[in-house]
């Protein structure tokens, strides 16, 4: 892809410090000040990030114990960094965060967690896998080969004992090391582990790392990936009380499906209620799985998030005592919506019968939002979104994919 630089945009480009990397800016702009405005936004985000970076290559919060090991936020910040426009000090900080995810690689291959295991193992060994790709711009990388190992090793599969008729299989988790499906039976407990974010950040990952969308490591995904949608296997036997498409985030744990219960179905199973920052994960997830945007489960994601869809809020319906959780994935929520609508390769969504560009809503949102520091912070602290470094890459990413969007950009 080449870059134009049209003049209008010339005073912009001095403000982020430097060109838009990787974006095909076209001559027409449908709203100048708010594009103005999210440059200028997106580049004081970037600069904050680059100005929070340890000597050691490293990002590690202030505001939570859990996040100050290195390995908890590096891959997430670096991947926000790494995708962003071209700043002061950013090719520094892209060099040195790499590194750092370097510096992790054992001598055999393996990766060194630290003393007590990485805290959110398959989080940062996706967003490793892909800022180093993104950083390798396509040369061999070893390092970053390691760290996809790691990722693989993490499926709840067959060689851990799961079989394609446990609710778990194919999916990802938080564990710090994978279950064995009889360690889990001999525990007596029901296994919680396979959620739906983890699982689109791995499948994420494999796919950028060039993984195609029929190896079986992708097959099995899908398998637990459609186990998390509010949609039956066939139109046929939707029950429309519940089966409107949307998304959840496990099927496996009824505590972190944000929304809540929606309710029995006529067979039976607990069911739960679809979400905003789900569902754009579950559409995402299918696409990156290979299917087409006419699969009936893509059109029916799609047709809940368009019709859900929400700038300042978390859509969707919660059950009143999970209210206080809906905002605390705010900016999770934007990035993810930013990246489905991206995929899909739409600029307007329809919304009671009338057009509403959905980027141009969000950026102004998170233009708002953010802080005179350049930061971005949610006041809610149940998902972590109030630690600075959590919110800004988050946000950041939002802002970047809105900007392709506000200035008619091209992309693949």
């Amino acid at each position: 892809m080449t870059a134009e630089r049209p003049s209008r945009l010339a005073t912009v480009i001095v403000v982020v410090g430097g060109a838009l990397a990787g974006w095909s800016v076209l001559s027409h702009l449908r709203d100048p000040d708010l594009t103005t405005r999210v440059d200028r936004a997106l580049g004081a985000g970037l600069q904050a990030l680059v100005r929070a970076q340890s000597r050691d290559g490293a990002w590690r919060s202030k505001t939570y114990g859990v996040f100050k090991d290195g390995l908890s936020l590096t891959p997430t910040v670096l991947k926000a960094v790494a995708f962003g426009p071209n700043i002061e000090g950013s090719p520094a900080a892209r060099r040195r965060g790499a590194e750092y995810l370097k510096s992790h690689v054992r001598a055999d291959g393996s990766i060194d967690g630290g003393l007590f295991g990485m805290t959110y193992p398959v989080y940062t060994s996706s967003a490793a896998v892909i800022a180093l790709s993104q950083l390798s711009s396509g040369r061999p990388d070893p390092a970053r080969d390691a760290w996809l190992r790691e990722l693989r090793r993490r499926q709840l599969t067959e060689e851990l004992g799961w079989m394609p008729d446990d609710p778990a299989f194919g999916g990802w988790g938080y564990s710090i090391e994978p279950p064995a499906k009889n360690q889990v039976d001999a525990a007596g407990g029901r296994h919680v582990d396979s959620d739906l974010s983890s699982t689109l950040f791995a499948i994420g990952a494999l796919r950028i790392a060039g993984v195609a969308a029929g190896d079986p490591m992708i097959r099995k995904g899908l398998i637990f990936i459609e186990r998390c949608q509010n949609l039956a296997a066939n139109d046929a036997g939707n029950d429309p009380r519940f089966d409107e498409g949307g998304f959840f985030f496990s099927p496996t744990d009824t505590v972190r499906n944000k929304a809540g219960e929606s309710g029995t179905d006529q067979h039976g199973r607990l069911r739960y209620h679809s979400y905003g920052s789900a569902t754009a994960d579950g559409l995402r997830a299918l696409l990156r799985c290979g299917l087409r945007a006419d699969d009936r489960r893509v059109v029916a994601a799609r047709r809940w998030l368009e019709t859900n869809f929400s700038a300042s809020t978390n859509p969707g319906t919660f059950e009143s005592v999970r209210e206080v959780g809906r905002d605390a994935t705010y900016f999770y929520y934007a990035w993810s919506v930013a990246h489905a609508f991206r995929a899909l390769g739409i600029d307007q969504i329809i919304q009671s019968g009338r057009k509403v560009n959905w980027a141009e809503a969000l950026a102004r949102e998170l233009v708002r939002r953010q802080r005179p520091d350049g930061t971005w912070s949610n006041r809610f602290t149940a998902s972590k979104e109030d630690d600075p470094l959590v919110a800004t890459s988050f946000a950041a990413g939002a802002l970047g994919n809105c900007r392709l969007f506000l200035a008619k950009a091209e992309f693949k």
